[in-house]
């Protein structure tokens, strides 16, 4: 199994394990933006949507010259983009090259322009994309998923309350002016968790990634942005998060050697000291003894 530029690219089965100190690492837009959270369990929930945009962060600022995205690095979920235009970008592009005609569309431009986005934009040939609205490209199924993070215990969030020494409007001095003297002050609030550990998993086909034109180049830039992305994505709002593990399962088949979920359990996570609360990752111990005699065609790569 390879991509399109020959490099192999195996099947991936991946736990990644990162944590956040005083931080909330993906608010609720529908609860207040409050730290996500299981009703049923207490426990922390972080989107895969909110990696997945910590990933392409890191791949637009390592894959940067002067200011323009490298070529096959371009980003199509990027902030404020209009993703019809990127599809325009796709036809214009394909015209211009002679490869298609505007005035005389023919069946195969859709397929045409759904692979000029692979090419184009990273996140395209790594997470996929529906491309269809508005000017058709297509769509296309990545090779690279993401499941929800869920946090190794259940959290405790706390709603901090802060001020800020100005106001926003005339009517907000004029009202305060009148109740506090001329002190002018807003009231606001933080919700944070003390600490959590949380455990993704994630996924990569090699089927998919031959199809999208998914390298070994776009794995180690992968590799990499998990490693690196909390590094550059510094906020008050999330505290301090970090990149603690990451265990990477390599099958020699293309169809896989184990099933995932077999190997996610031997990736065993489990608290010290049950009776205190956890307030970092050395609270956390990682059975090595599940990890060792992995089925036969399995390899273990600790990235992290």
């Amino acid at each position: 199994m390879s991509t399109a530029n020959g490099t192999p690219i195996p099947r991936y089965d991946f736990v990644f394990l990162f944590d956040v100190r005083n931080g909330n690492p993906n608010g609720d837009p529908d609860a207040g933006n409050a730290p996500r959270i299981d009703p049923e369990t207490g426990h922390g929930l972080v989107s895969d949507v909110c990696l997945k945009r910590k990933i392409r962060n890191y791949i637009a600022l390592r894959q940067n010259a002067d200011g323009e995205p490298k070529d096959g690095y371009d980003i199509y979920v990027a902030e404020r983009a209009i993703l019809n235009q990127q599809h325009e970008r796709a036809y214009k592009a394909l015209a211009e090259r002679g490869e298609i005609d505007p005035k005389k569309p023919q069946p195969g431009d859709e397929d045409k322009a759904r692979q000029w986005m692979c090419q184009t934009f990273f996140d395209v040939r790594m997470f996929g994309a529906v491309m269809s609205t508005g000017v058709n490209a297509g769509q296309v199924r990545g090779p690279v998923q993401l499941t929800f993070s869920s946090s190794i215990d259940p959290i405790v969030s706390l709603e901090q309350s802060i001020t800020r020494m100005a106001v926003t409007t005339e009517k907000e001095a004029d009202d305060q002016n009148k109740k506090q003297s001329g002190q002018r002050r807003t009231m606001g609030r933080k919700e944070i968790i003390p600490y959590a550990l949380y455990r993704c998993h994630g996924f990569i086909n090699p089927f998919l990634a031959k199809q999208t034109g998914f390298s070994k180049e776009d794995l180690d830039l992968l590799w990499e942005a998990l490693k690196n992305m909390f590094e550059h994505d510094r906020s008050a709002a999330r505290g301090e998060m970090a990149a603690q593990k990451l265990f990477v399962f390599e099958h020699a088949s293309p169809l896989g050697n184990a099933p995932a979920h077999r190997l996610f359990e031997r990736v065993q996570v489990k608290r010290k000291n049950a009776d205190a609360p956890p307030r970092a990752f050395s609270d956390y111990h990682i059975d090595p003894a599940p990890l060792r005699d992995l089925p036969e065609g399995v390899t273990l790569h600790e990235l992290l």
